[in-house]
């Protein structure tokens, strides 16, 4: 009996992979036919005649409060992605997991029919191997399931850190049934399988704290070196442990991934960089350094011709001269438009008639040109890379650089009636693209959306220089059809606003000037003014400015209550935003009993600044 014992579990733990695999690829396989429909849909969505404002009105009027059994699916949809990625357990102000991550995290299962340690112990150990590859292959940067599923690597990161957590706590079951089961354990302590798989266990705990969020966001580099380490020992320690095991055949697939993965981007460092390897063609991309506060690095370099991007991506750049190691590379969000949008004629008009008096002259937007004929990034400097970076923009030296990209999703917001768009400081570099996307899709008839919220947080006033060019031109371009709302935030001390004549005396918005006579001085934190003019931004009425934190709670509510139709909210910022915007979207302002009643289903897309 005990012989049959031992043979039926030698036959599941071999036969219980296997069944994890076929579910995993059936699943990936569902996944990747929702992810096509919903692909296909927005394309063919987007590309539907919009109402004009009358008549969006009108209609709105009538949807609202108008129950109907056909929007109950819909809502239930709407439910599922308010609980699964809007509520959330937060540990302090800094770490959060979503009900998606912890029914994740749940899901695993060591069921059997008695409590045998050595049964837990061999099961354990087998399920936590056989993820290896796919763990291995959900944290490159190319990878089958992406092009598969057409969901980007950087959303697939967090099924990476999940399942190497379901992983970690698998391994750790699978150590304490060894220790139990072997007792006395120092005989086998002479052994070389045993020494490396505790080597591989010690490298997974130091990688699985280096590797939470508040580690990867406040020392990236850290992260970066150790978890290179790191995985090279576990995986080398893992494969001696297990190579007189069918175990092993789980484990050496994880460095063909890995090296498949380097040799790609290695590729694409040649083809990208292909100056720097003594090609003829090509221009040396020396990227220009420039210090926009104590806070902020703007790093600009000359497009090369061969590589393009969609608004929302990211790149992976490599300075030799700024990092410590030769090719450390580091991922920001290009900040600029790869598009011919502002390539309009001079002589010709602003499309829509409510911005016509800026008459902003061509001459004075010279300082958004980088915006559409440079790659453009909005660098937050804390410590290490960041840090010299900014001694290097200080010198006034040009930067070499590799570029590696581009990375991540791009937004498909042309489906959408309304967008809503959130940024923090330097994610403006996210946001910005998207809204000029947003403007050209609309003025060529490939969107449907009818109106805009740009939503911008910063800590001076003097920030919004960086893109207030680029925002005139594209507010001048915007159709009339298209409804445009910017709402600028400063959260430091509120400025000193003096006006000639004196106004009444308001300073929370700035309102705009119309008298050719008249004009307004905002005194900057760093005693310098900024005079408000007819050419200016905030001459413009549908920009205000506010020297208040934003209220996004009572923002959303208010975008939602209006809204009809689908809605898209995108924020890229601090915890702090996203933890705001995930409050805010929550029921009932987004309920399924709203949806059914007209109001707007609501998509969430989270940038966040904690990513690695």
């Amino acid at each position: 009996m005990a012989v049959t014992d031992k043979s039926l579990r030698s036959t599941r733990n071999q036969l219980y992979p296997q069944q994890a695999w076929y579910c995993i690829g059936l699943f990936i396989f569902i996944v990747a036919i929702f992810q096509w429909i919903s692909f296909f849909h927005s394309k063919f969505a987007g590309k539907r005649p919009t109402s004009n404002a009358s008549d969006t009105e009108h209609a709105s009027e009538h949807r609202r409060h108008a129950f109907s059994w056909r929007r109950i699916p819909l809502g239930l949809i709407n439910a599922y992605r308010v609980i699964s990625f809007r509520w959330t357990l937060e540990f302090g102000k800094s770490y959060t997991l979503n009900m998606a991550e912890v029914l994740e995290l749940l899901a695993t299962d060591l069921e059997s029919q008695k409590l045998d340690i050595s049964y837990w112990c061999n099961r354990s150990g087998m399920l936590a191997s056989s993820q290896f590859p796919l763990i291995t292959a959900l944290g490159t940067k190319n990878n089958i399931v992406s092009l598969i599923t057409g969901i980007s690597y950087d959303k697939l990161n967090y099924a990476h850190r999940m399942m190497s957590r379901v992983a970690f706590v698998l391994l750790w079951v699978h150590v304490g049934g060894e220790v139990v089961r072997r007792a006395p354990f120092q005989p086998y302590l002479t052994q070389p399988w045993l020494l490396w798989g505790l080597v591989a266990m010690v490298a997974s705990t130091i990688l699985c704290i280096v590797s939470l969020r508040p580690v990867r966001s406040q020392a990236y580099e850290l992260f970066f070196y150790v978890h290179f380490a790191m995985v090279s020992i576990f995986l080398i320690g893992a494969y001696i442990h297990t190579q007189d095991s069918d175990v092993a055949f789980w484990i050496y697939p994880c460095f063909v991934i890995w090296g498949l993965d380097r040799f790609i981007r290695i590729l694409r460092l040649v083809v990208f960089n292909h100056s720097y390897f003594g090609f003829r063609s090509g221009s040396t991309m020396d990227a220009t350094a420039e210090l926009l506060s104590d806070d902020f690095v703007r790093l600009r370099f000359h497009r090369p011709s061969h590589f393009h991007w969609t608004p929302g991506q990211t790149a992976y750049l490599i300075m030799p001269s700024v990092s410590r190691l030769p090719f450390e590379a580091h991922p920001f969000t290009i900040a600029s438009f790869d598009s011919t949008l502002f390539d309009v004629p001079k002589e010709q008009k602003p499309t829509s008639e409510k911005y016509a008096e800026i008459g902003l002259a061509e001459e004075n937007l010279g300082s958004s040109a980088p915006f559409w004929k440079e790659l453009v990034f909005f660098i937050n400097v804390r410590e290490g890379f960041t840090a010299r970076l900014k001694d290097a923009a200080l010198k006034g030296d040009k930067v070499k650089v590799f570029v590696d990209g581009p990375y991540g999703p791009s937004p498909d917001l042309g489906s959408y009636d309304t967008s809503v768009l959130i940024a923090g400081g330097s994610g403006v570099s996210y946001t910005l693209p998207v809204l000029l996307d947003t403007i050209e899709r609309v003025r060529n008839g490939e969107s449907r959306c009818r109106r805009v919220v740009f939503i911008w947080s910063i800590r001076s006033v003097d920030h919004i220089h960086w893109i207030d060019d680029v925002l005139i031109r594209a507010l001048r371009l915007a159709p009339p059809s298209l409804s445009i709302s910017i709402h600028i935030h400063v959260t430091d001390t509120p400025a000193t606003i003096e006006t000639f004549p004196r106004s009444s005396g308001r300073t929370d918005d700035v309102k705009p000037v119309r008298d050719d006579s008249r004009s307004e001085v905002v005194e900057l934190q760093d005693g310098k003014a900024m005079e408000i003019t007819n050419d200016s931004l905030f001459a413009i009425e549908s920009v205000k400015l506010a020297h208040q934190r934003a209220d996004l709670r009572a923002i959303l509510r208010d975008e939602v209550t209006a809204a009809t139709g689908r809605m898209s909210v995108s924020v890229c910022g601090s915890q702090s935003i996203t933890r705001s915007v995930r409050g805010a979207l929550r029921f009932p302002v987004s309920s399924p009993l709203s949806v059914a009643n007209g109001g707007p289903s609501v998509t969430l897309h989270i940038e966040s600044f904690g990513y690695a």
